[in-house]
């Protein structure tokens, strides 16, 4: 067996950060950059790096072939005169269609935040308008971008008012749209925002001429770059995985995951490490964005890659290592981000490692569940237990995050080197596992944990009770199973570093239907369990509904007291109709029912995960209305808000039912 020191000896963190630069050569934006599904640029980087991956010795280097929606972005040119001279703009952009024959002419306005309210009294058709957007702390670019589309306008040009790009005046924004391919939109730096603000101050409206080449390109082709490091056993599998697109250079987000992928692989080749079992490395595409008009229109090559190219991976993998941004510090110590049931194993192999490089004053945490922002999430809900490293601390994501900023002068080399090593050994830790080491307990821990469920009453309470009893005897039982679990793994490693290769074998050998219920497990609960609201944050489903019926109910006595402003504030959480204050109703009809009627293909990982969904829009309305006048009556709107609230009650009551014939069946036979 190899030592950890001969395996971390190896390491070639040089390697990486150049292969990471090299990414960087193939651009769709001369200017810019971007390598956006489907490109020509990330086809280009595609090629380049499964030649590299041949050339470092990785075997059986395939190209797994993808539908997705792709998207070239060449250019983005805006000119204005402005005291007697022609000033030229790069602009970036999202994924939406607009071509124009060289630079032609438009109409520039400003609107603000592009709300409903702002485009009051003003006509916008064939224009161009500029808005403010802050995208962390108040909508998506879709709603803006939408609603200027439905007003006539041509384009919507964004600048970001905080939330994104804060590192610099110059900062440019790219995010996925989430929205229809010919509601165009494109984004400004603040600084150049405000020439043209500056000029808009003594008229509505101003020439400027534009120069643009964004298309969409339905159904496209691309492709996932696999490459394998054989095992012992060629069916049980270990998987890398990153994504190669990108906005702008990519350097951080996500050439260095990539390229810590390849270091890793060369490492474990030149070390002459032989797998237990086959290691793959798999440089995913699509990740930015891959799907037109859809609420879930990231991490699409990933989901095709499990779901659509090799479902057979499904029981076959045992682990998902995704890596996203490692080549900066986030927060104070770094992290591995998990689903819960490999947090207990995580927690263990962490207190049993040797010294690391020192990149962090604090000590590595694990922290779960999974979110849906990365590949991983895809991989899990398909049936394959996933990690990410944590890359959501800091303040890389309000700054540099999908701008040009983002490059190599945030390049910490010590944390690039300690994300090389942790996940190097861990690798190697699973890779000496006989029987996948899942650890139930978290799962049903967290899933005990449900404030508000006193409210409820009769036969739902008593079904509440039931199902946290059932939770607990679950979480005791699964800790046992764990124990037993982990025991067959000590001994499975002890017969390996004794050179008792026939033994451990046979123990292998009959540890299979434990693994493979053990994976059978975790698909189901990933079925039962993992929903996401409507932010994409991945809850319980009985935690979605009783945060509602809370909101819910304490905005009927709010009203009950004529206290208007109160319920407002607790319908504003309640699903999206927060966008029901600032936005008409066809933007909030269009951005709701699509998560809803679209086919499972278009809604790709979100399909079945956001619960159902109550549309408060015309009561909202109603009540914005009345919150102007004093003495008005709210008969109506509590009569509404109770009957939703039954439906909210009659939910949580199946899915209550649901939940405990899972348990009952899987865990408490």
């Amino acid at each position: 067996m190899h030592t950890r020191e001969h395996l971390l000896e190896h390491l070639d963190i040089e390697y990486s950060y150049k292969l990471a630069r090299r990414m960087e050569q193939f651009r769709s934006n001369e200017v810019l950059g971007y390598r956006p599904a489907g490109s020509q640029a990330e086809f280009k980087t595609g090629e380049m790096l499964k030649k590299e991956m041949e050339s470092i010795g990785l075997s059986q280097v395939t190209k797994d072939a993808v539908t997705v929606d792709g998207w070239e972005f060449k250019k983005a040119v805006l000119a204005v005169e402005t005291k007697g001279k022609r000033r030229e703009f790069q602009l970036g952009a999202y994924q939406t269609d607009f071509k124009t024959a060289g630079f032609e002419p438009f109409s520039l306005t400003y609107v603000g935040k592009g709300t409903e309210k702002d485009y009051e009294g003003r006509e916008v058709q064939g224009k161009l308008v500029l808005v403010d957007i802050n995208q962390r702390d108040e909508w998506w670019i879709n709603y803006p971008v939408y609603q200027a589309h439905l007003k006539g306008a041509k384009a919507l040009i964004a600048v970001q008012d905080g939330g994104y790009g804060e590192i610099d005046n110059e900062a440019l924004n790219a995010q996925d749209i989430a929205g229809p391919s010919d509601a165009a939109a494109f984004s400004i730096s603040r600084k150049d925002a405000e020439v043209l603000k500056e000029l808009l101050k003594e008229k509505e409206e101003i020439q400027v001429f534009f120069d643009a080449d964004s298309q969409v390109m339905p159904s496209c082709t691309t492709y996932n770059i696999c490459g394998r490091i054989p095992g012992k056993h060629p069916e049980r599998m270990i998987l890398l995985s990153a994504h190669y697109d990108s906005y702008f250079s990519g350097f951080q987000d996500d050439n260095t995951a990539v390229a810590l992928m390849f270091g890793i692989a060369k490492s474990l080749l030149e070390s002459g490490y032989q797998p237990n079992n086959t290691i793959v490395f798999c440089a995913m595409a699509a990740e930015e964005w891959g799907v037109i008009d859809s609420d879930f229109d990231w991490s699409a090559g990933a989901y095709e890659q499990i779901f659509t190219a090799h479902p057979e991976w499904v029981g076959k993998v045992i682990a998902d290592l995704n890596f996203e941004l490692p080549a900066l510090a986030h927060g104070t110590r770094a992290r591995i981000r998990s689903c819960y049931e490999y947090v207990r194993y995580l927690e263990e192999f962490l207190s049993n490692l040797p010294l690391l490089t020192q990149a962090y004053p604090e000590e590595t945490k694990i922290t779960a569940p999974i979110e849906t922002w990365s590949d991983d999430f895809s991989m899990a809900i398909a049936g394959i237990p996933s990690m990410v490293n944590d890359f959501t601390g800091g303040s890389f994501m309000e700054t540099h995050y999908h701008s040009q900023f983002d490059n190599d002068d945030y390049y910490d080399e010590q944390v690039y080197r300690l994300h090389h090593e942790l996940f190097l050994l861990l690798i190697c830790e699973l890779d000496q596992t006989a029987v996948v080491p899942l650890c139930f307990a978290p799962v049903m821990s967290r899933a005990g944990k449900f404030p508000g469920a006193e409210a409820a009453k009769g036969v739902l309470s008593k079904k509440l009770d039931v199902m946290k009893q059932y939770l607990k005897e679950a979480e005791k039982k699964a800790e046992q199973d764990y124990q037993k679990v982990q025991e067959q793994n000590r001994a499975y490693r002890r017969l390996l570093k004794e050179e008792r290769f026939e033994e451990a074998e046979e123990l292998f050998e009959s540890l299979r239907p434990l693994e493979q219920k053990q994976l059978a497990n975790f698909k189901k609960e990933q079925d039962t369990f993992v929903r996401i609201d409507w932010y994409g944050n991945v809850l319980y489903p009985h935690e979605i509904l009783l945060k509602n019926i809370r909101l819910l109910e304490d905005a009927i006595e709010d009203l009950e007291k004529a206290e208007v402003s109160k319920a407002l504030g607790r319908l504003y959480q309640v699903d999206n109709n927060a966008y029901a204050f600032m936005f008409d109703e066809d933007v909030y009809n269009h951005f709701t029912d699509y998560v809803f009627h679209q086919p499972r293909e278009r809604l790709k990982w979100g399909y079945g995960r956001i619960m159902e969904h109550e549309k408060l829009y015309t009561l909202v309305r109603s009540l914005l209305e009345k919150e102007k006048t004093a003495g008005s009556d709210f008969e109506s709107e509590i009569l509404r808000l109770k009957k939703v609230c039954e439906k909210q009650y009659t939910l949580l009551e199946k899915y209550t039912d649901k939940i405990t014939e899972v348990l009952k069946e899987t865990y408490l036979n």
